[in-house]
């Protein structure tokens, strides 16, 4: 019996029944969140405001950490179940506190939902000199989770979803100059890198938490309209990917295939909660079911409309991102 996912052993679809066009309404049908915890990085916006509105509408108690509280304040407003707390993912020690703060409530924590994201940005370092798509994509994610460990634990039956992207298709993970400092800046290298390390870390969480009755997966939302995370990019970086035509309106044929905020975040929902996916773990996952694996791909310079690259299951990638994320972070993530 297969037992992980590395080079996508686990990685086809199983047949779920939903398909692209499901909402979140309809995966949570019939699922009880009552007396569960989850916590939901960037929850106040876009597919995060609808992942923690679906969530605590089935019983859960949402924690959501924002940066902006006001923000958040206003935005969740009327939610039953649902904390604020403050924390910025480019900020460790923002990260260290909310998470000592969670830890000294004494709950488990039963769905980790790491959502938070930036996208296409000028280069920009942290404190660390980690460059920012990376930080905050990745990199907060892996700290979060791993100062969260022991509530994930103390759940004996937990999940972690990393909000991945389709767009780890852009780039493989560059072990040799992660944050660009030897070769020139590409926001979109870059932002692919980020979420080709959070399928990498989904993938190696899975193996190492399963045997304390924690599961990982990492999700593509899909392409959604009326969200906030493209809000930096410009108009010639969008007609370059062929989303807007020379005049800069967005053509008809990719309207067409944009989702609706609850059509975004029902893969985040589905894998969060699903009894579909109570043996499986370390997958990717898009249209609310596991994606295909794609064929090999090592050139990069095909874009493919689904689907998760082969590169980014690697077992020896994931291994040796795992090892270089502590050195970079000074944090030892041990699960045991």
């Amino acid at each position: 019996m297969i037992q992980n996912n590395y080079q996508g052993a686990l990685q086809h679809p199983i047949g779920t029944g939903f398909n692209a066009h499901s909402t979140t309404t309809e995966v949570i049908k019939g699922i009880d969140l009552t007396g569960k915890v989850a916590i939901v990085t960037g929850g106040n916006t876009g597919i995060g405001l609808e992942t923690t509105k679906t969530l605590a509408i089935a019983g859960a108690t949402v924690i959501v950490p924002a940066r902006d509280l006001a923000k958040a304040e206003k935005n969740l407003q009327g939610i039953a179940g649902v904390e604020i707390a403050e924390m910025d993912m480019m900020d460790p020690a923002s990260i260290d506190r909310f998470a000592g703060s969670f830890l000294s409530s004494k709950r488990p924590l039963h769905l980790l939902i790491n959502n938070a994201g930036i996208m296409w940005v000028p280069l920009r370092l942290d404190e660390r000199g980690i460059e920012s798509q990376l930080a905050t994509n990745y990199i907060g994610q892996f700290h979060l989770t791993a100062k969260l460990w022991p509530a994930l634990r103390q759940a004996n039956g937990a999940r972690v979803v990393n909000v991945s992207s389709l767009g780890h298709q852009m780039s493989s993970f560059d072990f040799d100059d992660p944050n660009f400092r030897l070769r020139s800046y590409e926001t979109l290298k870059a932002y692919g890198q980020s979420k080709t390390a959070s399928n990498l870390f989904a993938l190696e969480l899975d193996n190492r938490a399963k045997a304390f009755h924690v599961r990982a997966y990492s999700v593509h939302p899909g392409s959604i309209a009326g969200t906030e995370l493209a809000r930096e990019a410009s108009v010639e970086l969008f007609q370059k990917l062929g989303f807007l035509n020379e005049e800069g309106k967005i053509r008809p044929e990719v309207l067409a295939t944009l989702k609706t905020i609850p059509q975004g975040a029902a893969t985040t929902v589905w894998a969060a909660t699903s009894s579909q996916l109570s043996n499986i773990g370390g997958v990717y996952c898009e249209d609310c079911d596991i994606a295909e694996l794609l064929p090999p791909d090592t050139s990069h310079t095909q874009q493919h409309q689904s689907g998760v690259q082969q590169y980014a299951l690697d077992e020896q990638s994931a291994k040796r991102l795992w090892t270089l994320t502590e050195e970079m972070t000074g944090i030892q993530f041990t699960v045991s």
